[in-house]
Formats: structure tokens, C-alpha cells, sequence
């Protein structure tokens, strides 16, 4: 079992940026995948950024050049820098983890989610 605790969401303006941290714990060896979701009032929810153990990543077109995923294995912990927010970014960011070879599927494991909002 793995256990993810998300920080760092809050409220901000367009153009201003956030970071959100994800702490896994339990069987923390097994990762493979990291990754981060987000879920938008009303939508379905959509993959924002995965990062393989070794360092592979992945991004949705609409945050490319504007957010960075990364991770610190030594911690078992995975970041979202996220510059130039805009309004659109708005909704719950969840973590997520998963043990299977493929690192860019979605995993097992959810975190609890941390709300961003970013006004206009």
C-alpha cells in the first residue's frame, strides 16, 4: 500500500505561480510512476503531468512550457511547479502513484486532492 499527502494549493491571480509537493509513504520501493491530475468543477478529471523513476515525463498540451513536473526519489516526493496559472487551471490537483511498468499509465494510488484556484 502506498499513501500520498498533497500541499501547496491555494488561491492566486493569473500569471502568478504555485507549487504543489506529494509525499508518498508505505511500500514507497515499488513506485514506479508519479504523476499529477486534476479535476475541473464539472469535468472529467484529466492527466496534468506524470514523471517516470527515472526522470521520463510527460505533460497535457495546455501546460506545456509552463509547468514542471519532478520528483526526489530519496524523498519519495513529486513537485508541479506551476507558472503563468491561468483561470483555466482552476480545479482539485490530485497525486498520484502507481507500481506497474508502464510509468506513464495511471496508478493504484490517489491522494486526496488540493484545491488551486486562480482567479482573473
Amino acid at each position: 500500500q502506498v499513501q500520498l499527502v498533497e500541499s501547496g494549493g491555494g488561491l492566486v491571480q493569473a500569471g502568478e505561480s504555485l507549487r504543489l509537493s506529494c509525499a508518498a509513504s508505505g511500500s514507497t520501493s515499488a513506485i514506479n510512476g508519479m504523476g499529477w491530475y486534476r479535476q475541473a468543477p464539472g469535468k472529467q478529471r484529466e492527466m496534468v503531468a506524470v514523471i517516470s523513476r527515472l526522470g521520463s515525463t510527460n505533460y497535457v498540451d495546455s501546460v506545456k512550457g509552463r509547468f514542471t513536473i519532478s520528483r526526489d526519489n530519496a524523498k519519495n516526493t513529486v513537485y508541479l511547479q506551476m507558472n503563468s496559472l491561468k483561470p483555466e487551471d482552476t480545479g482539485v490537483y490530485y497525486c498520484n502513484a502507481g507500481r506497474g511498468a508502464k510509468w506513464i499509465a495511471v496508478g493504484d494510488s490517489w491522494g486526496q486532492g488540493t484545491q488551486v484556484t486562480v482567479s482573473s
